[in-house]
């Protein structure tokens, strides 16, 4: 299995990234032109995150998310559902707990959390809806939830512009960094399909979230979509 469908079934999504877990964190720096490293600390930041709290980082991959959630003094855990990226963060990063997790079924008591994030790997998840209720499961009352994700920049001639980027550019570059740059094909497809601001934001609060909004980061090609636990 060189790349996952779009139908996501779990064992093609773990295997692909299985593939690509060896340059993972490389690989995103050069497709972002560096932009990466700024959207975790958006991330880190928006969760408002406390000395003592808790904060469990689903789809951690590498755990290099995981690794700038703990800067804040929060205890952060990582969970993913590619035993091949969490080797590889378990390698590179011994000191950020890294477990093995299906955002469906979550290996955590309810109401453990303080804070819950997701970041790019919501919409690698069959079930989106149910993903999002599983968070707010193991998430305690009142407490926060912070997505970020690929989404829809909001200026017409830039987001024509970007989509060319994803489906001619990126895999072309992925070819020269990448250890499996088919896998990058399916997460241009995956990005064109993904629902805009709004509708990502109507999925949030159906799965049980409250006082939902959102701020678009570079023009919106990606979006941190803030929740609360209700």
């Amino acid at each position: 299995m060189t790349r996952a469908n779009l139908d996501k079934q779990p064992h093609e999504v773990a295997e692909m990234f299985d593939g690509v877990a060896e340059r993972y964190d490389l690989t995103n720096t050069v497709l972002s032109f560096g932009q990466d490293r700024g959207w975790r600390r958006a991330t880190r930041t928006a969760l408002d995150l406390r000395a003592g709290e808790k904060v469990l980082d689903v789809g951690a991959g590498t755990g290099v998310s995981t690794e700038e959630l703990g800067r804040s003094g929060a205890y952060a855990v990582g969970a993913d559902l590619s035993i091949g990226m969490l080797r590889a963060g378990r390698h590179t990063r011994p000191t950020v707990p890294l477990l093995a997790g299906d955002a469906l079924a979550l290996p955590f008591a309810d109401a453990t959390f303080d804070a819950v994030t997701i970041s790019f790997a919501l919409r690698n998840v069959v079930d989106t809806r149910a993903a999002l209720r599983e968070l707010a499961r193991v998430t305690r009352p009142g407490g926060r939830l912070v997505v970020c994700e690929f989404s829809h920049p909001t200026n017409f001639t830039f987001r024509t512009i970007y989509l060319s980027y994803l489906m001619r550019s990126l895999p072309a570059v992925a070819r020269r960094v990448s250890s499996n740059p088919d896998a990058y094909v399916y997460l241009a497809e995956s990005i064109q399909t993904w629902p805009n601001q709004q509708d990502l934001a109507t999925r949030i609060q159906e799965a049980g979230w409250g006082a939902v909004g959102w701020r678009n980061l570079s023009a919106g090609i990606v979006a941190l979509h803030r929740a609360t636990r209700m």
